[in-house]
């Protein structure tokens, strides 16, 4: 048998592969001070991130489930490879060749297959390769035509990789095996099958394909749609579950996209193949479609570790269903699913019920971009589809549909947003508001407990937190106002006057509230210089042992920085600051208006109109503000 790989080729191989790049292949990471980075852990599904990546070190270590090591154990665990086959793969990654020691006999290395999770890419690769060529043949002309018809030339065909399976029993597998890719391999990866014969015969024939990709970017399958009318398959025939293709845990389009989707923090998930060539040729890079399977957990968790989905404020999924009855389903089934995310989803219906591609054909790619950009709150269409299955003319239709709709606003992640739409459904019911309150609270105390906890907005609405209790680090909905904190403790030069003219009343947890407090008694931020004297000052200007500790935190605590805090960073928190304070102003503004009858109240309702323009005005100026410093 083959010996071990050379201890100078591992020591080249971890070299040329460093941790940070090989995790950012399924995980978004950001900075978390000290040189390190922190994202959402792989392994196990968390609301925040406690996976953590020490570049310097070359080691990873997740605080939620213990598990760590170097990139070869990353490899390892997240490949589901053993050692060798690990270095194989980050060999093949890095451009290294491996050689293997002779045997403890000393005998002649022998010739070292690779492992099969390479093998089975490999056979994925040159099966793309082939049908890549099958494309231009004469026999591939529905195919063309097909691609032809829905907006995409040979360009954008060749971009996405689509290619045409012959019509021929076994082409591909005659081609595979004079590739020295052996029958067993074929049938493994998918790629062929046994026929009644007992000879090997093409899984895919006379189809439309297109290459499946993990978020590496590796070819672990194929989507196949059927052209031919003699073809009495499915319409869409995808690979079968193999050792490398998961179909409850793949995306198509996610290793294009994935980067769009970290950077904006936005996910668009649509139902089919063309449907993500459309949104990306139209301008809409975050365009994922599931492979085959309905949209599920595991396609909620890579979603999650990509949109580092722990900032409510900032994540967005967007589904796009159909308008017909699946659709509706399928929307609905989104919103089960819905409380997984700390993100706030949404759904995008064209009016006259097209997908993007036909969109896209239909109207331009304008409109598929406009599409998305129309997108209405999940929770809303939920609502409405629900109450029109009612007849809302009489008592009975309206009490049912009361009763259906009070378990979605019951469940809703954001405690603060169920009487706002306790108050719509309302509405359009046409009900008074206090029959539907008790009927949402009735809900609320049968539904499964530690559902969710309170999103952002909750913290207004929750009764006042005791002084003494302390808020927790990774608070998300608190994030902003600990990171003004952590800079005013830290930082007081970068901090300055900017800090100290924003007034507490920007900060809703009372410990934070007090942090604040104590700094204005010590004279402000202007007045400070980093270091422990300064820490001291603000501690013993603090009422209580609680608070006291919470600044020892914020003083030794990394910022959510890339790099060390500079005045762009201290500009950007502190904007945001203010912006999430003028937020809170400007929802109950929104509610008094909507409740007021304008033709009744005229003056009232311009005075209220006029605040609410110029607090939106102020919000602007200050999201400008903070994104001008990104």
């Amino acid at each position: 048998m083959a010996g071990r790989i050379r201890d100078t080729d591992v020591a080249l191989v971890r070299e040329r592969s460093p941790i940070a790049d090989v995790v950012s292949g399924r995980v978004t990471l950001r900075s978390a001070g000290g040189g390190s980075l922190k994202g959402l852990c792989p392994f196990h599904d968390e609301k925040s991130p406690s996976f953590t990546v020490s570049p310097a070190r070359g080691f990873y270590h997740c605080f939620g489930c213990g598990v760590g090591g170097d990139v070869f154990t990353f490899v390892m665990e997240s490949e589901m490879l053993g050692f060798s086959e690990a270095v194989e793969w980050l060999a093949s990654r890095a451009g290294v060749a491996v050689t293997y020691e002779q045997t403890a006999g000393g005998g002649p290395v022998q010739p070292k297959r690779s492992g099969q999770r390479q093998r089975l890419v490999e056979v994925n690769v040159a099966a793309l390769e082939f049908y890549n060529e099958q494309l231009g043949t004469a026999g591939a002309r529905p195919a063309r035509q097909f691609l032809a018809e829905r907006g995409f030339d040979q360009t954008v065909a060749a971009d996405f990789g689509c290619g045409f399976a012959p019509s021929e029993w076994d082409a591909l597998t005659k081609h595979l095996r004079g590739r020295k890719f052996t029958e067993d391999e074929l049938v493994t990866a998918g790629l062929a099958k046994q026929s009644r014969r007992g000879t090997l015969i093409d899984r895919f024939r006379g189809r439309l394909l297109w290459p499946i990709r993990e978020v590496s970017g590796d070819v672990v399958g194929f989507g196949a749609r059927r052209l031919l009318e003699d073809d009495d398959g499915p319409k869409y025939l995808n690979t079968p579950e193999t050792p490398i293709y998961k179909k409850g845990a793949l995306l198509y389009g996610l290793d294009r996209a994935k980067r769009e989707i970290a950077k904006r923090h936005r996910a668009v998930v649509v139902e089919g193949y063309t449907d993500v060539m459309a949104c990306h040729v139209a301008g809409v890079p975050t365009a994922v479609a599931t492979c085959g399977t309905a949209f599920g957990n595991e396609h909620i968790s890579v979603l999650r570790r990509l949109l580092m989905d722990q900032d409510e404020f900032r994540g967005e999924v967007v589904f796009t269903f159909d308008g017909d009855e699946a659709g509706m389903k399928a929307a609905r089934r989104a919103f089960e699913d819905d409380q997984r995310f700390v993100a706030q989803t949404f759904i995008a219906i064209s009016p006259d019920g097209m997908d993007p591609c036909e969109l896209r054909l239909a109207n331009g790619d304008l409109a598929v971009r406009d599409l998305i950009e129309r997108r209405a709150p999940l929770v809303r269409f939920v609502l409405q589809s629900t109450m029109d299955r009612y007849d809302l003319d009489t008592v009975e239709g309206r009490v049912a549909a009361m009763r259906a709709c009070a378990p979605h606003v019951a469940r809703l992640k954001d405690r603060a947003q169920r009487p706002e739409y306790a108050r719509w459904l309302a509405g359009r019911l046409g009900m008074e508001i206090e029959p539907v309150n008790r009927a949402v609270a009735e809900a609320a105390n049968t539904a499964p407990k530690g559902q969710r906890r309170p999103g952002p907005a909750a913290v207004e609405a929750a009764p006042e937190v005791p002084r003494q209790q302390r808020p927790q680090a990774d608070d998300q909905a608190l994030g902003v106002e600990r990171e003004a904190l952590k800079l005013a403790v830290q930082t007081p030069v970068l901090a300055g006057p900017m800090f100290d003219a924003i007034e507490a009343a920007a900060y809703t947890h009372p410990v934070y509230i007090c942090i604040r407090e104590a700094l204005e008694a010590v004279g402000g931020v202007v007045t400070g210089t980093a270091g422990p004297e300064w820490v001291q000052r603000i501690q013993e200007a603090c009422d209580d042992l609680v608070t006291q500790s919470v600044v020892a935190e914020l003083a030794v605590e990394p910022a959510h920085s890339s790099t060390e805090p500079d005045p762009r960073y201290a500009g950007i928190v502190l904007a945001r600051l203010q912006e999430l304070a003028v937020v809170r102003q400007i929802m109950p503004l929104k509610s008094r208006l909507q409740r007021l009858n304008p033709v009744e109240n005229p003056d009232e309702s311009a005075r209220l109109a006029g605040e609410l323009f110029a607090l939106e005005q102020h919000r602007r100026g200050l999201r400008e503000q903070a994104i001008g410093g990104l």
